[in-house]
């Protein structure tokens, strides 16, 4: 049986902080780790995250930057994170990614996705209204997973760390994001998501006598390189984001 492992989620091409979490995990003696994607889409180094992952083996679920890679063919936008990153994967890379489902069951009793288990773009755990983001009711979140029978479902998509335990004593957890902190978005309404410092995050599930508890973990690595990084390549809104963690 299982007893430990590590959740990643949207790496973002970020191999500095990719790095420096396998080293934690590898400290902490944790042999087994999932990721929920959002692993290469960004202006850092995708290509060299894409290797580190391809040899880990890990299981894996799509996002939904993952799948716009997938689905575009280089140079198909004017936007700088997409050129940049499909100009950097080889084909190599490319069938990686679309060999990845949208969902998946790990060890058993994990259930695997990137936003929510019916689309990869929709983050699960919060509502984005005119207003801002409205965090959804343990009731109505055990509703929407009903047909998930499995003791923790596993998410990422909104980069912030968070646990849920559901009436039925199921889990929710986000691991928060390895590779970027804090964003702004557009879509449904304008909103903001931020971790509130540039640590890379990830989350330890241990369980004992069938019942899984999570450690958020934060990781110190060299922000500042990865800051720098993409401001050459052509993103400084991810400088402030990816050196405070904040947004606004």
């Amino acid at each position: 049986m299982i007893e430990r492992v590590a959740v990643l989620a949207d790496i973002h091409g970020n191999r500095l902080a990719l790095e420096a979490v396998l080293r934690d995990i590898r400290g902490r003696g944790v042999e087994h780790i999932v990721n929920l994607g959002d692993s290469l889409y960004g202006p850092l180094d995708p290509a060299g995250t894409a290797d580190i992952l391809m040899a880990l083996g890990a299981p894996t679920v799509c996002g939904n930057q993952d799948r716009v890679l997938i689905e575009s063919p280089p140079n198909a936008a004017a936007h700088a994170s997409l050129d940049f990153t499909l100009g950097r994967l080889t084909d190599m890379h490319l069938a990686w990614l679309s060999s990845l489902e949208s969902i998946a069951v790990a060890y058993d009793d994990l259930f695997l996705c990137h936003g929510s288990p019916t689309r990869d773009d929709q983050y699960l755990l919060v509502e984005v209204e005119p207003d801002g983001l409205i965090p959804k009711s343990s009731e109505q979140l055990q509703s929407e997973l009903s047909s998930n029978p499995q003791s923790v479902v596993v998410c990422g998509h909104d980069h912030t760390p968070r646990t849920i335990t559901l009436p039925d004593g199921r889990l929710i957890v986000n691991p928060g994001s390895v590779g970027l902190q804090a964003y702004t978005d557009d879509s449904p309404y304008p909103h903001v998501m931020q971790a509130g410092s540039p640590h890379a995050r990830y989350c330890v599930l241990s369980r004992t006598d069938d019942i899984w508890q999570p450690e958020p973990v934060e990781v110190v690595y060299d922000w500042n390189a990865a800051a720098e990084l993409a401001g050459v390549n052509g993103r400084e809104d991810w400088v402030p984001w990816l050196l405070t963690g904040l947004a606004e």
